[in-house]
């Protein structure tokens, strides 16, 4: 999706963001996305493990299960 924007796009929507928001407000809207994506990541991440560990204990039961039968 924001593949397609290109350059001459995203001066366009820098320029718009510039106008509306000011140089002041700017900086301070970036600095809040920047910490609403890395929340984003990290609880991502966290759900990730929550759901990876359970499979990765199965995986080593079944392995040593495995072990135990040779």
């Amino acid at each position: 999706m924001l593949s397609n924007i290109g350059i001459p796009g995203l001066v366009l929507i820098l320029a718009l963001a510039l106008v509306i928001f000011g140089p002041k407000k700017l900086p301070e809207i970036g600095r809040a996305a920047g910490q609403t994506l890395r929340e984003f990541k990290k609880s991502t991440r966290e759900l990730t493990s929550d759901v990876a560990d359970p499979v990765n204990d199965v995986k080593k039961e079944a392995q040593k299960f495995k072990e135990d039968l040779k």
